[in-house]
């Protein structure tokens, strides 16, 4: 059955690039994938739903994981749909690929978050314009960046080690790459081991190296699946940890507690992460302004919900690009070539339901975890669905 799980995972990684986010499997079955022919997606999608139904009448299946197995292949089962031509409106793909729904934030929200922006920041004048000319002056030269991840990756992993414990023989590279829809993505590779690439298609700011260095390494995605590896994997051989695959629910679980890492990891304050960004990248040279950075990170919490609203336009109310490119720019506070990078991420056929993983994965994973390392230890080393994290559990 597990076996079953992963071919599907893989036939279906075949007609959606970058579907398969990882796999370090056993190697015969991703061999007779690639060598037979593609799969239709209507056969995939009955694929899928034969596979529900006799995970569903597995007895030697524990209840934990055929909860995490049926939330899976119900995520699989509606890419396959959608691959097939079924008319599957964005709310319900999302929902049934990442178990929650998207949800709109009202604009009286994102106006409040604009005034307490305008409070904090420096000087007068239109808001985005103060806001993105502060920003650019806080950008990491490009021939410093290596030099400043590390510096993070190396306390931040000490910390982590600290906290949690990490397993003997981790390890991550780290790279700069271009022309990617995305700011920064986790290669696992296997065996313990990550490529990290940072995209430097724009300016990285000094104000979110910290968060993406947390993010991407330590203690989010590299640290969640290398503490999976050895503790599913190897001790108790669930193979089904050897797949990541987008359009799943492991996806929102893995994005949120990724993008709590450095919460967690730092501190929950504002002021703390300002000021450990702040020992790490001043030392190098790169200009860093402590104070209003922590302003803004305790202001800018309440633009979260730009994206949901941007993606929700584009694929609900079927709002031209260049409009949803112009919400970013005014909702979002956005230079104009950033505002078209997320839609960029919004429009690509992969990654156009991803943004929930975002949206709705942190404010869920920091509900749950409320400040508990032990709660966040369970995060990056159990199998866990977005349900088991509301509030009343």
């Amino acid at each position: 059955m597990i076996e079953r799980y992963l071919e599907l995972g893989l036939r279906l990684g075949r007609h959606v690039d970058g579907m398969v986010d990882a796999y370090f499997g056993p190697g015969h079955i991703k061999a007779r994938v690639d060598a037979e022919p593609v799969v239709e997606p209507r056969r995939l999608a009955s694929d899928a739903w034969r596979l529900l139904a006799d995970i569903e009448q597995a007895a030697d299946l524990e209840p934990a994981r055929r909860h995490y197995l049926l939330a899976q292949v119900r995520g699989l089962h509606t890419t396959a749909q959608k691959l097939a031509g079924d008319d599957i409106s964005y709310s319900d793909e999302v929902e049934r690929c990442y178990g929650v729904r998207p949800r709109r934030t009202p604009e009286d929200e994102l106006a409040a978050a604009h005034a307490e922006l305008d409070a904090a920041l420096p000087g007068s004048g239109a808001l985005a314009e103060r806001l993105n000319g502060w920003r650019e002056q806080q950008v990491v030269p490009p021939e410093t960046l290596h030099a400043v991840i590390g510096s993070l990756a190396d306390d931040l992993r000490e910390r982590t080690q600290r906290t949690w414990g990490l397993p003997e023989g981790e390890h991550v590279d780290f790279e700069l790459v271009t022309n990617e829809p995305w700011s920064g993505f986790n290669y696992f590779l296997g065996g313990l081991r990550s490529r990290v690439a940072i995209n430097t298609d724009l300016p990285v700011l000094s104000l979110n190296i910290a968060h993406l260095v947390a993010h991407e390494a330590y203690p989010g995605h590299h640290t969640e699946h290398t503490r999976k590896e050895v503790g599913l994997v190897r001790r108790r051989d669930l193979l089904e940890e050897t797949i990541f695959l987008v359009g799943t629910p492991q996806c929102l679980v893995a994005e949120g507690l990724a993008d709590l890492g450095l919460e967690v990891a730092v501190s929950a304050d504002a002021d703390a992460r300002a000021s450990f960004t702040e020992s790490h990248v001043k030392p190098l040279g790169v200009r860093y302004d402590t104070e209003v950075a922590a302003a803004l990170g305790r202001a800018s919490k309440g633009l979260a919900g730009v994206r949901a609203n941007a993606a929700l336009l584009l694929h609900e109310d079927g709002a031209d690009v260049s409009d949803v490119v112009s919400y970013i720019e005014r909702w979002g506070l956005a230079p104009r070539k950033r505002a078209e990078k997320s839609v960029e991420f919004l429009t690509d056929p992969t990654w156009r339901a991803y943004t929930t993983c975002y949206d709705e994965g942190l404010p869920l994973c920091r509900a749950y975890v409320a400040g508990d390392p032990a709660r966040f230890e369970r995060l990056i080393t159990e199998q866990v669905t977005p349900d088991q994290l509301t509030p009343t559990r």
